[in-house]
């Protein structure tokens, strides 16, 4: 799926959201993944000072910590990278 339109569908609707998909979504905006702690994987981008961290239950993401990405993106002004 294009990432434009899985980022719309992710906004559009926060639950339900599959796992592989949100990845997607934080490598788009420049996120790595850096480390794994137990169920959370912690992901990192060079501009942004804190961390992220998102749990695979069931093969999906958390809706708080969509809206904590969203947040990120926001305060940091990130860009979808093409």
């Amino acid at each position: 799926m294009n990432k434009q339109k899985l980022l719309q569908q992710i906004l559009s609707n926060q639950k339900n959201v599959k796992y592989n998909d949100f990845v997607t979504i934080l490598e788009a905006y420049g996120f790595y993944h850096a480390r794994a702690e137990g169920s959370h994987n912690i992901f990192r981008n060079v501009s942004v000072k804190e961390i992220t961290n998102i749990q695979n239950v069931h093969g999906e993401v958390k809706p708080y910590q969509i809206r904590q990405l969203f947040s990120l993106i926001e305060k940091y002004n990130l860009k979808m990278e093409e």
